[in-house]
């Protein structure tokens, strides 16, 4: 069994992701948020789509001095201005009337005792012309843009009230390993279980939909109680991560569940440390990926197995599902960086290394943390991501090398 190459394996898992994508659904502008379009967004009008007054202040027609003739407010629609020497009272926001010539601000403006308008317009047209922003049936966004606050006010703008969005890939989580404490300090041979509580937030910030009900182990380190425990899982879930029993070993029965199953690898193994025993794998016979379970469908179903060293877990996970679940969800997949090492980073033979970084205020440079060990996690609380150092090189301080984010939710650092 040959190792795949780091960054082909992830390619390899978010092409098998793009290939199973269900098909879109359509859901109401304020539950759009952190959803991905799967139209483009177009303008369905001229933004603006009529000529709009940049200020408060006064429409005028003809050389001043301007006699006051009325107020134009936003919403409304003014009457033409027809006569020279004459002004509209107007306020920003408000349809600039047809005939206007000039927009004169209010501050910049006098009044003379009989009430008539003085002031010099400004160079610049004080009002935004139909057409300024976007014409109508411009691409404003592209397919498989993530959707936020500023995406949807967009759309808001453009007059839409739903949008059609990619589903959300939903995900569960077996955790494999009789050694493993769900409560209390670990002791007596057996440690406490961290990927129960930390992968389901990962998974979300991969984009992935998961609650408390998908989570659940530990599972007997028993084929058939794997078994059972993936075929449940699968009736619910287009994405199964599985923790632990990624290698051959006396328990380690996730390779034979996957035979009994019938499922077709993906990826099996990767060239990287930590974390080279990860998989991916499609399972035939689930179709939660159309819409809901249905054990028996043509429809495949994925599992991931991540090994149960808790930084190699995610690693996996960073490796695998968060291309799998951005091509499930019709995004692009997560980009590499470049940064600044500050100090130099071995490399690891044939193997990628991925080495634990903080980033710097400014992005662009980044330190390797301490307490990097594949089954530690205080490294990991203290990065931004890893720094990846490619098969058979060294990085030495001051090289520029990629670098992969930890996925966040919006609004994290």
């Amino acid at each position: 069994m040959t190792a795949v190459d780091w960054e082909t394996a992830r390619r390899l898992a978010y092409e098998a992701g793009r290939s199973a994508r269900a098909a879109p659904e359509v859901v109401p502008l304020d539950a759009a948020d952190g959803r991905t379009l799967a139209e483009p967004l177009l303008a369905l009008t001229d933004l603006p789509a009529f000529p709009t007054s940049s200020i408060d202040g006064w429409a005028v027609r003809g050389p001043a001095p301007w006699r006051p003739i009325g107020r134009v407010l936003a919403g409304e629609i003014p009457p033409p201005l027809t006569e020279a020497g004459c002004c509209v009272e107007i306020a920003t926001g408000a349809m600039v009337p047809a005939g206007a010539e000039a927009l004169i601000r209010v501050e910049e403006s006098t009044r003379d005792a009989d009430g008539l308008v003085s002031g010099r317009p400004r160079q610049q047209p004080e009002w935004r012309l139909p057409g300024e922003e976007a014409t109508k049936g411009e691409e404003l966004l592209p397919i498989g843009t993530s959707i936020d606050p500023a995406v949807t006010g967009v759309a808001a703008t453009c007059g839409y009230e739903t949008l059609t969005v990619s589903r959300l890939p939903r995900a569960a989580l077996r955790i494999f390993g009789d050694e493993l404490l769900t409560s209390g300090p670990p002791g007596d041979g057996r440690v406490r279980d961290s990927l129960g509580p930390q992968m389901p937030g990962w998974l979300r910030r991969c984009g992935a939909t998961i609650d408390t009900a998908a989570v659940a182990g530990p599972v007997e380190d028993t084929l058939g109680a794997h078994l059972e425990a993936i075929r449940g899982a699968l009736e619910t879930a287009d994405v199964v991560c599985t923790t632990g029993g990624t290698m051959h070993g006396p328990v380690d029965h996730l390779h034979p569940a996957l035979a009994e199953l019938g499922a077709e690898y993906v990826v099996n193994t990767v060239a990287v440390r930590p974390g080279f025993p990860m998989l991916l794998a499609r399972t035939p016979g689930f179709s939660a990926l159309a819409g809901g379970s249905a054990a028996g469908s043509s429809t495949a179903g994925f599992l991931a197995g991540l090994p149960g060293n808790p930084q190699s877990a995610v690693i996996a996970l960073i490796t695998l599902v968060q291309p799998l679940l951005a091509g499930l969800a019709g995004r692009p997949l997560p980009r590499l960086l470049s940064v600044i090492t500050d100090r130099p980073v071995h490399g690891r033979g044939n193997d990628t290394h991925l080495a634990l970084a903080a980033l710097a205020h400014d992005g662009r440079s980044a330190t390797p943390v301490g307490h990097v060990g594949s089954a530690m996690l205080r490294g990991l609380a203290n990065a931004h991501g890893f720094l990846v150092v490619r098969p058979g090189t060294e990085a030495a301080a001051g090289d520029l090398l990629p670098f992969l984010p930890l996925p966040l939710l919006a609004g994290e650092r």
